[in-house]
């Protein structure tokens, strides 16, 4: 079977125009998946500058909560202290008492 001139152009021009749609298709697709990459990027960012400040803003409210935590203990230590210096006897009783109802507690 012979092939004339015409059909080995045609099949020619159908190649290169297979080929110039490929690398139009490659270079799209490159494109895309670049823009994509840039809002990935971008989100990425975003959601990292958030988290951040959310940890700031809890590393902050744990800072607090530990100042009052330490301040109502000192608070606390300094009231008993005086109770105990106040009433030594009582203090002496109020001990034993707790110490016999946790004994008899966890005896069980």
């Amino acid at each position: 079977m012979e092939t004339s001139p015409d059909s080995e152009a045609a099949a020619a021009r159908s190649k290169d125009h297979l080929k110039a749609a490929a690398d139009d298709f490659k270079t799209a697709a490159s494109a895309k998946a670049d823009e994509i990459r840039k809002a990935a990027e971008k989100k990425a960012d975003e959601l990292r500058a958030a988290a951040e400040g959310r940890a700031r803003e809890f590393r902050g409210a744990a800072e607090t909560a530990w100042t009052d935590a330490r301040s109502k203990a000192k608070f606390w230590q300094g009231e008993g202290e005086a109770y105990v210096r106040e009433n030594p006897t009582r203090a002496i009783f109020m001990a034993l008492g707790a110490g016999f109802l946790l004994g008899l507690l966890l005896r069980k």
